[in-house]
């Protein structure tokens, strides 16, 4: 069952880094949107379109941005779980090493 189920932890801070490079691209995009303004683009059916477009991206790009955040939160939680089950695997390995070395049998 092992050999099917795999994660490579460095594998997961790149899917974080990605996550963040989202949260961080969003935005500066809603940011660059937001300094144009509809009455400067032509008419007013156009204007009213792109102040539409304006109030729809604001939200959408908000609700995305907490998704991802959400998703990341999860996948930094996962992470970190992932690297504290490796170093009680290898302390455990470690020690069972010392042990067989040492002559101590392991009877208590």
């Amino acid at each position: 069952m092992g050999e099917h189920f795999k994660t490579d932890i460095d594998q997961l801070g790149q899917f974080l880094k990605s996550l963040e490079g989202c949260v961080r691209d969003l935005d500066e995009a809603r940011t660059a949107l937001a300094h144009v303004r509809a009455d400067q683009i032509g008419t007013k059916r156009l204007d009213e379109a792109c102040d539409g477009f304006q109030e729809r991206w604001k939200y959408g790009s908000e609700q995305t941005k907490k998704m991802v955040e959400a998703v990341s939160e999860g996948v930094k939680s996962n992470k970190k779980g992932y690297e504290e089950v490796e170093e009680a695997l290898e302390k455990a390995f470690k020690h069972m090493a010392e042990q067989a070395t040492s002559g101590g049998g392991g009877a208590k």
